[in-house]
Parts: structure tokens; C-alpha cells; sequence
């Protein structure tokens, strides 16, 4: 009887499994894919129909083991692999540690992304013998007693500022001789440049080495300390050769420096060599060259700052502009000029636009244009490019106001003495003529 009723229950429970699997809602098929599938398992019922725990399971004449498929679990998806940036990561370009500000690569943020906003200047003088800087003691307000707020407020704002540092920091060596004008200021001066705002600076200039080379030294101390790079100078000549890159808006830009000053030779500021302190010079530009081809290479974007041509002449002569030509076809984008102590002309060579001289930014008392210039920078490409008229007077580096008879003088002069394919507008901005 026992065992009737164990086989009722039996068929009963047979019954209800079937109707499950044929009436009941489907479960939605597994894609993708599984699992290895997990063992059987069976469904263990006693006499009254009730299912067995498993560790009850002794097989007997009371108990009726049903076999039930268990569906196979579907896998998990692989984790996704973290996606952050890498530590020395910045605007898409990865740096290992050794290219960190060591190897000449600086990291900068931009106040608009994908753009850079770059200006430049020409020759200054912390050198404390000269008006300039008598100028400043006297005045007690730091640099903002000699450059105007309007300049500072540019190019303390710009992303990059540049300006060529025309003297040594230094207490250390002796003037070169017969040499009629040598320049030294004292290392706390550097001050002066993070109170404007400099990013970079150029020491490929005929007064970085006028007190030798213990004070070429103490500059690069001094500029390292500050957190300011250089360019156009070095313990040697792989470092006067090296370019400074900054990965800014998305973009490396490049920019290196050379000088052609000093054209009797021997000159009187060394170049740099393997073993010895110097600059890096361009008289004959077959080095220049390859460095602006390295940069080339490694960068999107090359800026050349160059010392070049005669002093205290508006007319930019044939050997700057064959000079640009190479750098150019070596693979310059811009080609800034300085040294002439005035202003010079702007010609297109292809479409680099080159500024032949910047002119003196604040270098002494006497009364003469400047200017600062202001590149945009977009794409790998110029965006825009402004000429800022601006006047080295009594002691002071002022931005003239526009629609000001100076203003519009200078800008005139610019245009004369500028290349037939080159267009100011009233506001200085610069576009080429095609």
C-alpha cells in the first residue's frame, strides 16, 4: 500500500513538471557567451510529497529521487579595462618621466581649449648700471612701475610668453674686453620676468656670454630656478641645440633660437661646443638648420626666434631674408626677429609669416617703437596673428592707444616697411596677401 501511494505522488509530480515546462512563461533565450554548466542536480521527495534538504538525502524505499536540469548560467562580460589617463598624460600626448621638463617638454594649460594664445617681445635689460633699471629703483613699484598695466595684464594672461633675456644673470666673472657695451644683472631680477609672466625665454643673443662663462652658468641656475626654460643656449652644444616644446591646447609647439650676431670673427660671445659653455649661433645656418628640422619632426608647430641683422635700421637686410627662406624650408611656421633694437618690416615667405624685428621691449632711456605680437594658434595652424604698437619712453614699456597719432604712425611705418604680400588692419591684425 506503501508503495501505491508513493507511486501516486510519483505520477503526480510527473504530471505537474510537464505542465510546467509546456504552460508556463519561457524564460528569454540566453545570447552571448555561457558558462561551463554547473552539475545536475536531483529533487529528492519524501512520502508526504515534500522535497528532502540535501543533507537528508540517504536513498530509501520512502524517498523518490526526480532528475531536474538546472539551465546553464550565463557569463558575466569581461570587466571593462580603466580608461583614466595615465599619470603623465596631457591633451592626447603620453611623456615618460625622462621627457618632463628635463628633457625639455612643459606641460601648459591654455584658457581656451584647442587654442593657444602665444605673445612675444624683444630685447630687455635688468643690467641695475643702466636708466632702465634706476628708472625702477627710484619709481618703487617693481616692474609695474616701468611696463603699463595694459602689457601686463597681455602678457601675464597669454598662454606662452616669450622675450629675449639680453644679459647674464650673475655676481660672478669679468666684461670681455674692448668690448664697448657688456651687460650683468643680479640673480634676484629674474623676478622681474614672473612678475610679466614669462613662459620661455631666448638667450641666443651677442650679451649672454659678456661676462664669460662662470656667469653663462649662473644664468642657467638662475633661469632653472625660477622655472623658466631656455632656448638658444646650453652647458653645451647638444643643450644650446635643444628645442623647448610646450603641449598646450592639444598641440606640441616647438621653439628654438639661434643668433647671427657678432659676424667678424672670431666673436666675442662663444659658442657653445661639447665641453664648453655657449650659445647656439647661425652665421652659417647649417646647424640652425637641423635643429629646426628636429623640431620639426617632434612637434606640431616650430616657432624660430632669431638675433639677427643690423642695429638701429628699419630695412631688413637680403641675408635675413635668406636666412628665413632656410628656415622656413627647414620647416619654421613663425619666424620671430630681434636685435636691431627698432622695429623691422613683416614679410610672408610662403606661409610663415616673419617678423624681422620686435625692436627693444625695455632696455634703456631712450625713446623709441616697439611692439609686442600675439599668435593664436589653432589646429596646428595660425589662427589669427596681431601687431600691438607700443613705445619704449621715459623709462617705460606703454601699448599705445589706439586711434592715437602714435598708434597709427607706427602702424604705417609697418606697412612701408613691410613685404607687398602682407595686410595690417586698423586693429594690427596680420593676414597675408594672396
Amino acid at each position: 500500500m506503501k508503495k501505491i501511494k508513493l507511486y501516486i505522488i510519483y505520477i503526480f509530480c510527473f504530471i505537474l513538471l510537464c505542465g510546467c515546462e509546456q504552460g508556463g512563461t519561457q524564460p528569454s533565450p540566453v545570447t552571448g557567451p555561457r558558462a561551463q554548466e554547473k552539475p545536475k542536480k536531483d529533487i529528492v521527495l519524501d512520502a508526504s510529497g515534500k522535497a528532502v534538504p540535501d543533507e537528508k538525502k540517504p536513498e530509501s524505499e520512502d524517498t523518490i529521487s526526480i532528475p531536474v536540469s538546472e539551465p546553464a548560467e550565463e557569463e558575466l562580460p569581461a570587466p571593462i579595462e580603466d580608461t583614466e589617463e595615465p599619470e603623465n598624460s596631457f591633451e592626447g600626448y603620453v611623456l615618460g618621466e625622462e621627457d618632463v621638463s628635463e628633457n625639455g617638454v612643459y606641460l601648459k594649460s591654455t584658457a581656451e581649449e584647442g587654442v593657444v594664445r602665444i605673445d612675444f617681445a624683444g630685447d630687455i635689460n635688468f643690467d641695475d648700471r643702466y636708466a632702465n633699471m634706476n628708472t625702477l629703483r627710484n619709481r618703487g613699484n617693481g616692474i609695474e612701475g616701468c611696463i603699463d598695466a595694459s602689457l601686463l595684464k597681455r602678457t601675464n594672461s597669454a598662454d606662452i610668453f616669450m622675450i629675449n633675456n639680453e644679459f647674464p644673470y650673475s655676481k660672478r666673472g669679468t666684461p670681455t674686453p674692448n668690448k664697448k657695451f657688456t651687460f650683468r644683472a643680479k640673480p634676484e631680477t629674474v623676478s622681474f620676468l614672473l612678475d610679466q609672466g614669462a613662459d620661455i625665454v631666448s638667450l641666443a643673443n651677442n650679451h649672454a656670454y659678456d661676462h664669460g662663462p662662470d656667469a653663462l652658468l649662473d644664468t642657467f641656475d638662475t633661469l632653472n630656478e625660477a622655472g623658466i626654460p631656455y632656448v638658444g643656449a646650453g652647458h653645451n652644444i647638444d643643450e644650446a641645440e635643444k628645442p623647448v616644446y610646450f603641449i598646450a591646447g592639444g598641440m606640441k609647439i616647438a621653439f628654438v633660437s639661434a643668433t647671427q650676431i657678432e659676424r667678424s670673427l672670431p666673436p666675442d660671445t662663444k659658442e657653445a661646443t661639447e665641453t664648453e659653455p655657449g650659445v647656439l649661433r647661425t652665421l652659417e645656418p647649417e646647424r640652425f638648420l637641423s635643429v629646426i628640422r628636429k623640431a620639426e619632426d617632434n612637434s606640431d608647430f616650430v616657432i624660430a626666434y632669431v638675433h639677427w641683422g643690423s642695429e638701429n635700421v628699419n630695412k631688413y637686410e637680403a641675408a635675413q631674408t635668406e636666412l628665413a627662406k632656410a628656415y622656413v624650408e627647414a620647416g619654421a611656421d613663425l619666424i620671430i626677429g630681434d636685435h636691431p633694437h627698432v622695429l623691422q618690416g613683416i614679410e610672408y615667405i610662403n606661409d610663415t609669416p616673419v617678423f624681422y624685428s620686435l625692436g627693444n621691449y625695455w632696455f634703456s632711456s631712450k625713446t623709441l617703437d616697439n611692439c609686442l605680437v600675439e599668435a593664436v594658434i589653432k589646429d596646428k595652424s595660425i589662427e589669427s596673428l596681431q601687431f600691438i604698437p607700443c613705445m619704449q619712453i621715459n623709462c617705460s614699456a606703454r601699448e599705445l592707444p589706439r586711434g592715437s597719432a602714435d598708434y597709427e604712425r607706427v602702424l604705417n611705418n609697418m606697412r612701408e616697411w613691410s613685404t607687398d604680400n602682407v595686410t595690417i588692419d586698423p586693429d594690427g591684425y596680420i593676414k597675408k596677401n594672396t
